[in-house]
């Protein structure tokens, strides 16, 4: 941080007061003009931490979506069915057994396994063939669709949460004061949005220091820079991609029982979450897992405030800072050159 402030002190003082004035919007209490201004607290706290929560659900999604495509070079435009299928997987379960949490190995076990079959007899015989991988991943998107559509119907699905996940949660941050008692007023958030926002922190960070600190993620980025060259050291290149494509399918899937918990399924999901997908990673940077968490949060926060503030203009701005970023920095805010 000290050296990026002293190669660029006009951007780090612009972060430096950004940082300062979010600050100020989180923890004081706002006065009568700024109310009048753009609205409640309550209103802006709410879109804040909607924004973020909902990024952690595109970091999950995101996450494996860069694992295969940034890292592996594989165009897998079918990985917003894996997200629908897990979270229907997901639902299943849930029902079945009445425990919410074991739809969640259900969905990575299963959505995993379809991640192997597709990297066998998929991405291994078209190696490096980005547009005919393109085609083929778009046609199976489609056939899944109508698969799903002929299994669950075009119903809206929740996955039901546990008791202890159920309801608000008290926080320390005021939205106002009382004008009857003159205390102050505390936000109340749902418990499950935080639970899913401190497990997609646990997740990214696991991921990170898989892929940067463990011999299995070193032979994971060997095996992108030099495939050739790992594969002359014995280390069975394709097992090692088979595995990869199946943790990334297998979040994707892990991705949709937490959607499927807080938000909805249905039809058109799959779309909603890969679009999601391509924008986080586009603009985080490719095989960046701090990039795709970045990208995540700006989009996610992006989409909450444009649905709160101006809701006619929500989706285009995720696609302005898409366009902004590929105008500035072409390999993403993390991304490698």
């Amino acid at each position: 941080m000290g050296n990026f402030a002293q190669r660029h002190p006009f951007w780090a003082t612009v972060i430096a007061a950004a940082v300062a004035i979010a600050l100020w919007l989180i923890f004081a209490v706002w006065p009568g003009w700024l109310v009048d201004l753009i609205g409640s607290k309550k209103l802006f706290l709410n879109a804040l931490f909607n924004g973020i929560t909902l990024g952690a659900l595109y970091f999950l999604v995101a996450s494996g979506f860069t694992l295969i495509f940034g890292l592996m070079r594989n165009v897998n435009l079918a990985h917003g069915s894996l997200y629908l299928f897990g979270g229907y997987i997901g639902y299943e379960f849930a029902n079945w057994t009445g425990y919410w949490l074991l739809a969640f190995p259900a969905a990575f076990i299963i959505v995993a396994l379809l991640g192997v079959l597709m990297q066998l007899f998929v991405f291994q015989r078209m190696e490096g063939q980005e547009l005919r991988q393109t085609l083929v991943t778009i046609g199976i998107s489609i056939v899944f669709a109508d698969l799903l559509l002929w299994i669950w119907g075009g119903d809206f699905y929740n996955i039901g949460l546990p008791s202890w996940l159920s309801g608000p949660m008290d926080t320390f941050l005021i939205t106002g004061v009382s004008r009857r008692t003159g205390e102050f007023l505390f936000l109340k958030y749902p418990m499950v949005r935080i639970v899913i926002f401190a497990a997609s922190v646990v997740v990214g960070i696991a991921m990170w220091l898989l892929l940067n600190r463990t011999r299995i993620g070193m032979i994971i980025r060997a095996g992108v820079d030099d495939r050739d060259m790992l594969a002359a050291t014995g280390v069975r290149i394709q097992l090692v991609f088979a595995g990869v494509f199946a943790f990334g399918a297998g979040l994707a899937g892990v991705a949709g029982v937490v959607g499927g918990s807080f938000q909805s399924l249905a039809p058109g999901e799959d779309i909603r979450f890969l679009l999601a997908s391509l924008v986080v990673v586009i603009v985080g940077g490719m095989g960046s897992i701090p990039g795709a968490a970045l990208g995540a949060l700006i989009i996610g926060t992006a989409e909450q405030f444009g649905s709160v503030y101006f809701p006619t203009y929500a989706v285009v701005l995720t696609f302005i800072i898409m366009v902004a970023v590929l105008a500035f920095r072409p390999q993403g805010l993390l991304g490698r050159a």
